[in-house]
């Protein structure tokens, strides 16, 4: 096997023309995050509006290498690594972390410039999801968990492969995921989803580019059903780099985190995200 993958390795090598060119830790991303996607490395906060919970949301992704195939292909390997959290607030500047979950995995992506204004691309990730309550949902002061909701075992490994068009400063995508292991098991194994995002420039300056994103999730659970999220705000900084992003959400579907992963939720918030 060793000697087979030496000489894979070095074949591929042997593709690699004058024009190619290979990058180790590029400083971007070869396939920027998408918009209103849940499952997105975030630096940053989410205020519910009339609820008493805010998310935060400490990760990143990082390509370690990309391939320049000639002007056009670019090819990538990365890896995420984040964490959303479900916090509760209260006096003193308190906020008791209810629940935390935990995303880390690799990824593949693939970007063709077909000209000036359109391009496709797709992004491939290998994940593992992993939930437990926290601290903050003890209620300590009654010694039991919060509204009789006990810890319970969510864990699950997924592909997922999202494909996208873009024209100008719209951006439209697909995707599915497969669940090859998911605890509890009684959790079914494919998701969809579909999803666009439209950025406006040129009008309040170059580093202020105000945008409107949607993606809607299809889950099997026990049965289908359907989760809608909604990002509408402004970026400052680069549309596709770094930046400071400022935004209205609204959501509405099952929770996002794992101990609560039946749950249903609606909610109004606002966000901030600081995009490295």
């Amino acid at each position: 096997m060793k000697k087979i993958l030496f000489v894979l390795f070095f074949a591929s090598l042997s593709e690699i023309n004058a024009q190619d060119k290979i990058e180790l830790f590029p400083g971007d991303l070869n396939i920027q995050p998408f918009t209103a996607n849940i499952l997105e490395p975030r630096l940053g906060s989410l205020f519910q509006l009339g609820d008493n919970e805010l998310r935060l949301d400490i990760g990143s992704s990082a390509d370690i290498i990309k391939y320049h195939k000639c002007e056009n292909e670019i090819w990538s390997f990365g890896a995420d690594l984040f964490t959303y959290t479900l916090l509760r607030g209260e006096t003193d500047f308190h906020f008791p972390v209810d629940a935390v979950d935990y995303l880390f995995g690799v990824n593949f992506g693939y970007k063709n410039k077909i000209n000036e204004v359109k391009e496709i691309g797709a992004r491939l990730r290998l994940s593992h999801i992993s939930a437990h309550f926290v601290d903050g949902h003890y209620d300590g002061s009654n010694q039991q968990w919060r509204d009789g909701q006990l810890p319970r075992v969510y864990s699950r490994e997924f592909l997922e492969l999202i494909a996208y068009y873009k024209i100008n400063n719209l951006r439209i995508y697909a995707g599915a995921a497969y669940l090859y292991h998911v605890d509890p098991s009684s959790i079914k194994k494919d998701n969809y989803q579909v999803g666009a995002e439209y950025f406006i420039d040129d009008i309040l300056g170059e580093n202020l580019n105000p945008y409107f994103a949607y993606d809607l999730k299809v889950i099997h659970l026990d049965k289908y059903s359907i989760n809608n999220s909604i990002n509408i705000g402004i970026k400052l900084g680069k549309k596709e780099g770094r930046g400071l992003s400022l935004y209205y959400a609204y959501y509405s579907g099952k929770s996002i985190h794992g101990e609560y992963f039946d749950f249903n939720k609606e909610y109004s918030a606002i966000g901030i995200n600081l995009d490295l």
